[in-house]
């Protein structure tokens, strides 16, 4: 008898666990750590649910630090509307370790923390100057898509900077300079109204032709860039929406290149207080000897150039945003690409960019970063040479990582 209540109350409390564990949430412990002799800040922590043990959907997170709430958010990166990642920015002191407490719960909240970011795609509808927002759209390869979308394609941005993705065969990050911090997408479309303008609102600052703009990545066939095309199919979408971090992509299925056929989704991911975006190349087969192209554009033809020749390229140029060049003026901006130098084959240029090719042979992804300003900024650099200092401290700040240790 003994033996037999023993038993029951050792599956009773096994029970309540697990009812505890699915109804409560479960915490962990996340230890951060800044190694580096520098402060870094807005520094980016992205957990990975799936390798936590939780036998529950999680619905809701609450991220500690201290007595002080950090805002996160979840991010549903497979579109099974269920959460992949749970993003947050921290500030950390440099040799500095933090010890965080993260809260996850199978149970939804309401809790809303200020945006810091925005992402934004708007589809084309009959009646004049009305969009209807999307989160995806995919087309056949051969549509001329250009003018699908408002502003078009995918649009997103941080309080400093704006991008938006050509939705066709360039693929290329168009960019939006900012005369002070804040969002501004949502209210001008990414084309501000004069009275916008007389307000103070940023504006397109850059025309990118046929060039890469800032880290739009290419083909290459030896000589120069080759747009993303023949495709089969040509899709956009928003994964995350803030209020920390933007996810976006620009995928193809069935490009047509040196003699295989891809599927690639081009993910850019922009995060609070950041102006560079993180780009991911993700393929659904490992490469081989694929040979592909990125950098920045040469503005006009004659922008003055920087590169450390190990990965990291920039440019400072300056040029009409738009053909109209009676209403618009002239715009300066500075362009920079950073390629961690395992995967360069070689630096190189071609008529309208400064370029590394790439490789990543037996990768099924590989990931770089592009970063821009504009000299309109009332916080930015102003300068060529400020630029130019700033992308080789950029380049340092990327290649020291803060160590991020779980505890369950």
């Amino acid at each position: 008898m003994k033996t037999f209540t023993t038993l029951c109350l050792a599956l009773l409390a096994g029970s309540f666990s697990a009812f505890a564990q699915n109804n409560i949430g479960k915490k962990i412990q996340v230890i951060i750590e800044n190694p580096w002799l520098i402060e870094k800040t807005d520094e980016p922590v992205v957990i990975d649910l799936h390798t936590l043990k939780t036998d529950f959907t999680v619905k809701s997170a609450f991220v500690s630090d201290g007595t002080s709430e950090v805002p996160s958010q979840l991010d549903d990166m497979n579109g099974d509307t269920r959460a992949d990642e749970l993003a947050f920015v921290i500030n950390m002191p440099a040799k500095s370790k933090k010890t965080l407490t993260v809260t996850l719960s199978p149970q939804k909240s309401d809790k809303k923390y200020p945006a810091r970011v925005y992402a934004e795609m708007l589809f084309r509808t009959s009646k004049k100057n009305k969009y209807a927002k999307g989160y995806a759209i995919y087309a056949d390869g051969n549509a001329n898509t250009y003018n699908i979308q408002h502003h078009h394609g995918v649009a997103f941005e941080s309080e400093l900077v704006a991008y938006r993705i050509y939705f066709n065969e360039k693929q290329t990050t168009d960019l939006y300079g900012k005369f002070h911090k804040g969002l501004e997408i949502e209210e001008s479309q990414f084309y501000p109204t004069d009275k916008q303008l007389k307000q103070g609102f940023g504006d397109d600052v850059i025309k990118v032709n046929n060039s890469c703009g800032s880290g739009a990545l290419r083909g290459w066939n030896g000589t120069q860039t080759t747009m993303i095309q023949p495709v089969a199919i040509r899709g956009q979408r928003i994964l995350a929406n803030g209020p920390i971090r933007t996810v976006v992509d620009a995928e193809v299925k069935g490009w047509q290149y040196q003699g295989k056929e891809l599927n690639m989704i081009n993910r850019y991911t922009l995060y609070a207080g950041h102006r560079n975006a993180q780009v991911d190349v993700i393929f659904d087969a490992p490469l081989t000897d694929e040979v592909f192209a990125t950098g920045v554009q040469n503005i006009t033809g004659h922008a003055d150039m920087f590169s450390d020749h190990e990965g990291l390229v920039a440019s400072w140029g300056t040029d009409w945003p738009v053909n109209d060049t009676v209403k618009y003026k002239k715009e300066t901006v500075g362009l920079a690409t950073y390629i961690p130098k395992k995967l360069v084959i070689k630096e190189t240029a071609d008529k309208e960019n400064f370029l590394y090719t790439v490789s990543a042979p037996g990768q099924s992804s590989f990931r770089y970063y592009t970063t821009f300003t504009s000299c309109k900024e009332t916080f930015g650099y102003p300068t060529k040479e400020k630029w130019f200092a700033y992308v080789q401290e950029w380049k340092k700040y990327l290649e020291q990582p803060i160590k991020i240790q779980i505890i369950e």
